[in-house]
């Protein structure tokens, strides 16, 4: 179950910073390690497939020093959730701590 939450969790971390500018993996990994997470590329970059998938990010392709990257931005549909994932953590941590 705390695998899930935890999951949960990174996708709301996800969500955020791609609002704020365009995120890549390694980044994502790195800044997800910042705060306690330790997700392999494995996790992560199917994890951003899907939320692209889902239409919650969108993704476009640079070469950085010779290799492609992929930087995902926040779309309106992910707004929209990022908007309710804030409400709903701060009612739970309202209501729990």
């Amino acid at each position: 179950m705390l695998k899930a939450l935890f999951l949960g969790f990174a996708k709301v971390h996800i969500l955020h910073h791609a609002s704020q500018e365009p995120v890549y993996g390694l980044w994502i990994i790195e800044e997800l390690e910042r705060h306690g997470y330790r997700l392999s590329p494995g996790t992560v970059y199917p994890m951003l497939h899907s939320m692209e998938k889902s239409g919650y990010l969108k993704c476009r392709s640079e070469v950085v020093c010779g290799k492609v990257r992929k930087y995902y931005s926040i779309t309106d549909r992910g707004r929209e959730v990022l908007v309710e994932a804030r409400a709903r953590l701060r009612e739970l941590v309202e209501e729990v701590l």
